[in-house]
């Protein structure tokens, strides 16, 4: 019994414990540099693109949030809006080999021109180590890093936690708040926001 007791004690420690062994995303501190391989089969690391404004965005095309935001269009929208401004837009999918959401360089790429797609860069990061990094917990998750490499916003796409796509017009962006304010030389409100989706899928 004695055994018995101090395995389960043991047990709900590791429990409590998890949570804290991943890593946030460091708001208004310099992002972690990576280096993750692209599905057009190029490595990409994070420091290729200091001097420009970043957005990373998690995603998983079999989440029904990340479906509300690529078959409406709006993230293809957001998207090409501001990678023609200069942002280096980053689609990271954490999903693990097995997992909801795992696909492989070439299956990424025909999901990218299925959808209409248009980041910088599709990153494949099947051992889930840059989404721990940041701290990623849903799909989508977004990331906005400043020219200087700081983390300025982590969180929600928008204010509006569904997955009906009737509510995106209706919804304040975080994401283009966050872009707008920051390109305009003005502090960022609103650094941090709860993400909302579906679980990352390590």
């Amino acid at each position: 019994m004695k055994t018995f007791v101090l395995g389960c004690i043991a047990a709900l420690s590791l429990i409590v414990a998890t949570p804290s062994l991943r890593a946030e995303a460091p708001v208004n501190k310099p992002a972690p540099d990576f280096t993750l391989l692209g599905s057009d089969g190029k490595t990409h690391h994070l420091s290729d693109y200091k001097g420009k404004f970043v957005v990373l965005e998690w995603t998983n095309k079999d989440c029904p949030f990340v479906r509300k935001h690529y078959g409406s269009g709006n993230m293809q929208k957001l998207q090409k809006e501001y990678t023609a401004k200069g942002v280096a837009w980053l689609t990271i999918i954490s999903s693990a080999p097995g997992k909801e959401g795992y696909v492989t360089a070439s299956e990424a790429n025909e999901v990218k021109e299925k959808q209409d797609s248009a980041p910088t860069a599709i990153l494949l990061d099947s051992e889930g180590t840059v989404g721990r990094t940041y701290g990623a917990k849903t799909t989508p998750d977004m990331v906005v890093i400043n020219p200087k490499g700081i983390v300025i916003y982590e969180g929600a796409i928008d204010d509006k936690p569904s997955a009906d796509p009737a509510d995106i017009a209706s919804a304040k962006n975080y994401l283009s708040s966050t872009l707008d304010a920051a390109m305009a030389g003005k502090p960022v409100t609103t650094p941090w926001t709860k993400s909302y989706g579906c679980s990352v899928k390590y």
